[in-house]
């Protein structure tokens, strides 16, 4: 059954509790157009309910419909996570990786099958320097209102990927935009996968994200322990993010 299917009858179920409920308190209807009438409402209520608790879990960093999400993890050790998403990219993996290298930090690469499947040399560097590779999808398509077919493909053929590239550990995932609904964590709890999202994201912020100090500064002010950091530095449009990069480790450490 489809997301929208689900919704559909989330909405149906609550309509008619609410006749149900009105059936006491203003009476049984007397005509089918006064049914109608009621239903008309209430109707559009249960709807309004059901679309607004959708839309609130679809973005939730902390909770889900089913599995595991793990949005910071639980310690009072001064350690993060570093994460990256999209990529691997064959222009600015490797800029990465050597800033990575010479602050002796390790990092997690959220990376699409797209990338991995244009750029694999840059998947084994990641791997053979010791980083995590997680899965991002193959597409970075919107992971809401899609058929389960279409997210086995979208994170199978990726896993297939990251395995390729020779990582051997744990694969997590992290959808993109951090968008699931009810399918996509069915999915993941189904095949035991961990969806790991984030508590500090600084291209997110208010403010201009084209300005290193600033996405330096809110990483710090939001950073404790155990928290899970969120950066996009595969593209050619993060520049600022890469340059914030060696600034935000010496800061961290």
């Amino acid at each position: 059954m489809t997301e929208t299917g689900i919704l559909a009858l989330a909405a149906c179920a609550l309509t008619c509790v609410g006749l149900l409920a009105w059936r006491p308190i203003r009476g049984p209807a007397p005509s089918l157009r006064m049914l109608a009438l009621r239903l008309l409402p209430v109707a559009v209520i249960a709807t309004a309910l059901v679309t607004l608790s959708a839309w609130k879990l679809s973005k939730a960093r902390t909770v889900q419909f089913l599995g595991h999400i793990v949005p910071r993890v639980e310690t009072d050790h001064r350690v993060v996570a570093l994460t990256f998403d999209d990529g691997p990219s064959a222009q600015f993996t490797e800029e990465v990786l050597h800033m990575l290298s010479e602050q002796d930090v390790k990092a997690t690469f959220f990376v699409t099958g797209k990338g991995l499947a244009r750029n694999p040399e840059a998947g084994r560097q990641i791997v053979e320097q010791g980083h995590e590779l997680g899965n991002h999808t193959y597409r970075h398509k919107r992971m809401v209102f899609k058929p389960i077919d279409f997210i086995e493909t979208e994170i199978e053929e990726t896993d297939h990927l990251i395995r390729k590239a020779g990582y051997q550990g744990d694969i997590h995932f992290r959808a993109p935009g951090g968008k699931k609904l009810i399918a996509l964590p069915y999915y993941l709890w189904q095949t035991r996968r961990t969806s790991i999202s984030w508590d500090v994201a600084p291209e997110g912020y208010s403010g201009s994200p084209d300005d290193p100090e600033r996405i330096t500064s809110e990483i710090l002010a939001r950073t404790g322990p155990g928290s899970i950091i969120l950066l996009h530095v595969m593209a050619k449009s993060r520049a600022s993010s890469r340059e914030a990069l060696p600034a935000v480790i010496n800061g961290l450490k």
